[in-house]
């Protein structure tokens, strides 16, 4: 075979693995749409049924604040 030959199967030949590759990946993704699907069925039934998370505790707790310097940037060029 020649060099372009050669070349030319390698070509078809990683064509053919990228092909593969779109097709199991492909078919995860199905797999996983049809379980966000079924899940979201889910939380549709339970809110429905009035289940709900509790509310989380916000006593004792403080806000964290950010110091002002923190937020401003720096407007001085500063040269070597």
């Amino acid at each position: 075979m020649t060099d372009q030959q050669n070349h030319l199967s390698q070509v078809l030949q990683q064509q053919n693995e990228l092909v593969e590759e779109i097709k199991e990946l492909n078919s995860k993704i199905d797999s996983k749409r049809q379980m966000a699907i079924k899940l979201q069925g889910v939380l549709e039934y339970l809110d429905q049924i009035g289940v709900k998370l509790p509310e989380p505790e916000t006593e004792g707790e403080t806000p964290v604040e950010i110091p002002e310097e923190a937020t401003t940037v720096p407007t001085e060029v500063v040269a070597d």
